[in-house]
């Protein structure tokens, strides 16, 4: 899919239907339709596409008692206004991830990415089984909603950048888009960082407003276009090794929901986690090989010293969080590092080992 096609076809709805959405959900016979706003554009490899399939399986699943009606990037509020939709009433639910909302609790990071933190299988690990999910419930209570793992997209690519990284001295004075505490880290290298929704980041590279960007990987990139502007694409994100998504409910509305109810949202979150990751990773591979064969992208690896700045940039940070005034941002981080203390040796000393003894010796 180019760039032109998918930005067509992901247009913005007419004023008309924004304003019909703004009307109160049906309620009828006991059925409810809820809204879903979301960060991402629409029919969105992956992401958007990944909200809208779970928007239609609890739709299914609940036989159209509870009917979910989603809302792409912009069509009912800006994007990284989603989430405040959901605290004001304006919508039931929102998709998106965690960490746009740091300005709020730097605690949230944690529920999307952490540099040089857990990959995906780790993360769910410690939201389902080590005590994740009751700190993020304990967060969210300050805002009246609730959080759910929806969505993964596995360890991202680092970037696209304009000009080729030859050591950490080129990354001083770059101006970046890279969100969450991935953008601390890279601010701590040098880089002035900013955030903005996917669907503004091609006409800043393409202006130079940005040097650099980074937002998912091959399977997203591909259709934003930012091969266009930029060639050289780094490999892998040292600052999002296993990203996940949420979708946030109004939580006192979640809890008038019948028990069925309430168990399909939960159930089906959790099922997208995982189809989700599917998605990407049958799809990533075969989006860069198209990056390289038919747009002469440039496949590079960071160089060590800005590897290593990173890692000592990223100790840094979670060191401050750690030892935050906020009492649920400390705990939140040690949960987090405690978790990560105990899963990393299964994924280092286990899957790591096997995938570097397949890399070597086997091959058909």
């Amino acid at each position: 899919m180019d760039r032109r096609s998918f930005l067509r076809n992901a247009g913005l709805a007419s004023a008309g239907a924004g304003a019909a959405a703004l009307a109160t959900p049906a309620i009828a016979q006991g059925n409810q339709t809820w809204r879903m706003v979301t960060t991402w554009p629409k029919n969105f490899p992956g992401l958007g596409v990944g909200a809208q399939r779970l928007a239609d399986r609890i739709t299914a699943a609940s036989d159209g008692r509870l009917t979910v009606q989603v809302y792409s990037a912009g069509e009912l509020v800006p994007p990284l206004q989603s989430l405040d939709a959901v605290i004001d009433g304006s919508a039931e639910m929102s998709h998106g991830a965690a960490y746009y909302w740091q300005n709020k609790s730097p605690a949230l990071s944690f529920f999307t990415g952490v540099p040089f933190g857990m990959t995906s299988r780790e993360m769910a690990a410690w939201v389902r089984y080590m005590g994740g999910q009751e700190i993020w419930d304990e967060i969210y209570d300050q805002f009246g909603v609730q959080g759910f793992l929806s969505g993964d997209t596995g360890t991202q690519a680092g970037g696209w950048f304009r000009e080729e990284l030859t050591g950490l001295d080129s990354v001083k004075g770059l101006r970046f888009r890279t969100p969450g505490l991935g953008g601390r880290v890279w601010e701590k290298l040098g880089a002035t960082v900013t955030n903005m929704a996917a669907g503004e980041i091609f006409q800043a590279l393409q202006s130079g407003t940005l040097d650099a960007a980074e937002f998912v990987g091959p399977y997203n990139d591909l259709a934003l276009g930012f091969y266009q502007v930029a060639k050289n694409y780094y490999f892998p994100s040292f600052v999002e090794p296993g990203l996940a998504t949420e979708l946030v409910v109004n939580k006192a509305k979640y809890q008038e929901l019948p028990s069925d109810l309430q168990a399909i949202v939960k159930d089906i979150c959790q099922a997208e986690y995982d189809q989700v990751a599917s998605d990407f990773y049958a799809n990533d591979p075969r989006a860069l090989k198209t990056l390289v064969d038919e747009h002469g992208v440039n496949v590079r690896q960071f160089p060590d010293d800005i590897i290593e700045a990173g890692a000592k940039a990223a100790t840094e940070i979670l060191g401050e969080l750690r030892d935050s005034g906020d009492a649920l941002t400390k705990k939140t981080t040690e949960s987090f590092i405690e978790a990560l203390n105990i899963v990393r040796t299964r994924t280092e000393g286990t899957d790591g080992a096997f995938v570097e003894a397949r890399k070597k010796y086997f091959s058909i």
